[in-house]
């Protein structure tokens, strides 16, 4: 059997943490943070990283699958 090829875009996206929890962040920070409808609680509370919803868990270790 050949290997798998691990997903370039995803496998920039997303990484695991040592419970097997997928991590990531989080949308909507990547241009217009000055004005815009964006205030300063919603930049502060955008920062850093999340877990990933259980929904989409399988899609993501389907796209990485040798971490």
């Amino acid at each position: 059997m050949p290997k798998i090829k691990t997903h370039s875009g995803a496998k920039k996206r997303f990484k695991f943490s040592k419970n097997g929890k997928v991590i990531r962040a989080h949308a909507n920070m990547s241009h217009l943070l000055n004005g815009h409808g964006k205030d300063a609680k919603f930049k502060r509370n955008m920062r850093g990283t999340c877990v990933t919803d259980k929904t989409n868990v399988g899609h993501v270790k389907r796209l990485i699958p040798y971490k």
